[in-house]
């Protein structure tokens, strides 16, 4: 495994994108215990995309404009409803001193983020065999200690996100008003990235 590998795959774990967003709104709301949980989940989501691009799934959503926009929509639709209910009932950002979200739900939510975004299996489908060293014998067999790295930088990070909101929350509690504002920052922020979903290009 290479140098370049492990840098790559950093950088691309460190990018703000849904995971990072859902686990850093966890950690300030709920708190450390429940970022983790976030985390597991948004690493959990991985798997299917992983899994997509090693069976040759993503190929088809590369190819197949249908299969493509069908997945696509579903996910901006799903980032749009997060945006929906963070606006309405609040739970993921409800700063509260015990859990009153289930760790079940806290990791359905965070797979979905992944799951519904054909860019995520498309991404692997173009990064990972781009490491798998060319006399291999068996390439898809190669991209599998790759992608469990990349599964264990991201959950490792996360937690790290979610460690550093977990610690601003004192803060939060202290001040509901904060609370307010980082209500319709994250809103925005998940409908903002829905609509770029809904314009994304294969």
């Amino acid at each position: 495994m290479s140098l370049e590998f492990l840098a790559m795959s950093l950088v691309v774990v460190l990018m703000p994108g849904t995971g990072v967003i859902y686990t850093v709104a966890v950690g300030l709301g709920r708190g450390f215990s429940a970022s983790v949980v976030a985390a597991f989940g948004c690493t959990l989501g991985i798997v299917p995309q992983i899994l997509a691009s090693l069976v040759g799934l993503a190929a088809v959503l590369h190819t197949s404009a249908v299969a493509f926009q069908v997945l696509k929509f579903a996910g901006a639709l799903y980032l749009l409803y997060m945006a929906w209910g963070v606006l309405r009932s609040g739970d993921m950002l409800r700063v509260e001193r015990r859990e009153t979200v289930s760790a079940a739900r806290t990791i359905r939510d965070a797979i979905l983020l992944n799951v519904l975004n054909p860019k995520l299996s498309i991404f692997f489908l173009a990064f990972l065999p781009q490491f798998v060293p060319a006399d291999s014998t068996n390439p898809t067999l190669a991209m599998v200690p790759l992608a469990l790295t990349f599964m264990a930088m991201t959950f490792v990070v996360f937690v790290l996100y979610g460690a550093l909101a977990a610690a601003a929350r004192t803060a939060v509690l202290e001040r509901p008003g904060v609370m307010k504002w980082l209500r319709r920052v994250f809103a925005g922020t998940f409908a903002a990235l829905g609509l770029q979903l809904a314009l994304a290009q294969r």
